[in-house]
């Protein structure tokens, strides 16, 4: 089985934070996800998601969107019942089958949201197309190279409520159902994806101060990225 979701909330961007509104006033703000900058000039330019987010002090109302998909409802029972006759070819193919379905999903939807957006794609497009994403707008993953802490998955799945939809979070910040895909909608013209790399010490320091945790327990989320 499949569920979804999904919406779009006002935006704009505060240094290397995103701020979500709760509503078009754009006075009283719902949450903040915290984005990392590269610290690696790469082609004269250091990236964050949140330069895809118009800033604050522009005049200019913007939009993020956010998401959660998955066809993995009923998989793990499905496949225990394979299991449960030896069939482990079976079982293997309902989580693969799963997986594939999920990824699958998370395009649909994000097509979906770009009409609903107003920048529908273009009349025509072909499958090849949108496998290279020849069309507009991102949908980073949280935990993925552009915004490699998983923990802001929390808010996302505060924002969303995707446990009413079947969707969970396990300690360690894994979706359950494993064939599963959440992460934000971009909808800039320029938005690409790009690695933050390696970040050093004044970058944790900044890092821990804007998400409100200690250095200790964002060395240990962002380990394979500390310099």
């Amino acid at each position: 089985q499949a569920n979804v979701a999904y919406g779009l909330w006002p935006a704009n961007s505060e240094g290397d934070d995103i701020i979500l509104y709760e509503d078009e006033k754009r006075a009283d703000e719902l949450l903040r996800f915290s984005m990392l900058r590269q610290q690696k000039i790469r082609k004269g330019v250091t990236l964050s998601l949140s330069d895809f987010i118009a800033p604050k002090d522009s005049g200019i109302g913007d939009y993020i969107g956010a998401f959660a998909v998955t066809t993995g409802i009923n998989a793990e029972e499905l496949a225990k019942k394979y299991e449960k006759d030896n069939d482990d070819y079976n079982a293997i193919m309902v989580k693969a089958i799963a997986d594939r379905l999920a990824e699958a999903f998370a395009e649909l939807m994000h097509q979906k949201v770009r009409h609903e957006w107003g920048f529908p794609d273009e009349k025509g497009i072909m499958n090849e197309e949108l496998i290279k994403e020849k069309y507009r707008g991102i949908r980073p993953a949280f935990g993925y190279p552009a915004c490699p802490d998983h923990s802001e998955k929390e808010k996302l799945f505060d924002i969303l409520d995707a446990p009413s939809v079947g969707i969970n979070l396990t300690e360690n910040y894994s979706m359950f159902p494993a064939a599963s895909v959440s992460g934000l909608y971009f909808s800039n013209e320029k938005s690409r994806y790009f690695t933050v790399g390696r970040i050093n010490q004044s970058q944790v320091s900044d890092y821990a101060s804007r998400k409100g945790e200690t250095e200790q327990k964002i060395k240990l989320l962002l380990g394979s990225n500390l310099s």
